[in-house]
């Protein structure tokens, strides 16, 4: 019998990690703002709050009520960072996924329209409430698909640091801008991730952000030949890796926060791929049957390849006891 016989399918809805997701898509479905604001701004000290601003601005047709509210009240530092996150969503949703080269000329017209609404929202929650961290963090994203360039971007994010020196969305999409893909190099995004990992205290999520370097500049090699195994199969990756996991979401102090689902994923996927099978084990164990879209997309159809990976992992950590390393070219 297959291991997975008696392991429930991936699940990919966000409010299964998060139950109050689903409490936040239903209050923006009736717009009630005066919950929803009562909600985040009640969090306590440290939450990132940027991810609970996306999960507004991702409901579909969100923008209409949020222009009320911002209209009615346009002092309103959430409303403004929210329609801002929303229009972002929908500049980007123009543009789609795909490689500036395949994109054309018309849907960066329409992507930049929004990006620059977007951007003059967000300038106004800013300067209205420079400590605002959602707000900060939706203006790395725009300065991305605006091409203000790696100065910008870095002084947005260091205004960010400022009041929120660990913040994980930030950092994520600040090593977004430092990939190649976006005018940086793999030098920046590697060192930046180890700013991260090192900056932040033991047992945070910001370590994963190493694994999520890994996972791009893996993704960015070519698919043909062995380039991508080659990359992987290098002794100081499955170090940097086991690092950052052990300093991160294997840490004794570790406590699960926003993005850790993601996280978690990478370090899975980043071990199975290198054969490190007992250490991708340890974080399917920790997934149970949560996944995210990212990074399963980038290997194929997202639940097939984390149950082909899962039963691996499991299988092998099973046969093994689940310690010690049981594949990989890597060190230790």
């Amino acid at each position: 019998m297959s291991i997975d016989a008696s392991l429930p399918p991936p699940d990919f809805e966000l409010a299964s990690a998060f139950p109050e997701v689903g409490w936040l898509r239903q209050a923006t479905a009736a717009r009630d703002w005066t919950a929803i604001r009562q909600y985040i701004d009640g969090l306590p000290q440290g939450t990132d709050r940027a991810f609970l601003v996306r999960v507004v601005a991702e409901v579909p047709g969100v923008e209409h009520f949020l222009r009320e509210v911002v209209a009615a009240t346009p002092h309103d530092v959430l409303a403004l960072t929210a329609l801002g996150t929303r229009e972002t969503q929908i500049g980007w949703e123009v543009r789609t996924a795909a490689r500036a080269k395949d994109v054309s000329r018309e849907q960066f017209r329409q992507m930049h329209e929004h990006l620059r609404q977007a951007e003059q929202l967000l300038i106004r929650a800013t300067a209205l409430d420079p400590t605002r961290d959602a707000a900060w963090a939706a203006r790395l994203n725009t300065a991305r698909g605006l091409q203000l360039g790696q100065n910008e971007a870095r002084r947005r994010y260091d205004r960010l640091a400022v009041h929120h020196p660990n913040h994980f969305t930030g950092q994520a999409r600040l090593l977004q801008q430092l990939c190649p893909k976006w005018g940086g190099s793999w030098e920046a995004a590697h060192g930046f991730a180890r700013e991260c990992l090192l900056g932040a205290p033991e047992g945070a999520l910001n370590g994963g952000l190493v694994a999520e370097a890994h996972v791009e500049h893996w993704l960015d090699l070519s698919s043909d030949g062995n380039a991508r195994t080659e990359y992987l199969r290098q002794a100081h990756v499955h170090a940097e890796l086991v690092e950052a996991a052990e300093r991160s979401v294997l840490h004794p102090s570790y406590r699960p926060a926003y993005g850790w689902v993601v996280i978690q994923g990478d370090f899975a996927a980043l071990f199975s791929m290198i054969g490190d099978t007992a250490r991708a084990a340890a974080h399917f164990r920790a997934l149970g049957n949560l996944a995210s879209e990212y990074p399963w997309s980038y290997l194929g159809e997202p639940a097939k390849e984390f149950v082909r990976h899962r039963s691996a992992a499991l299988g092998r950590a099973g046969r093994t006891g689940g310690t010690g390393r049981t594949g990989g070219t890597g060190s230790g």
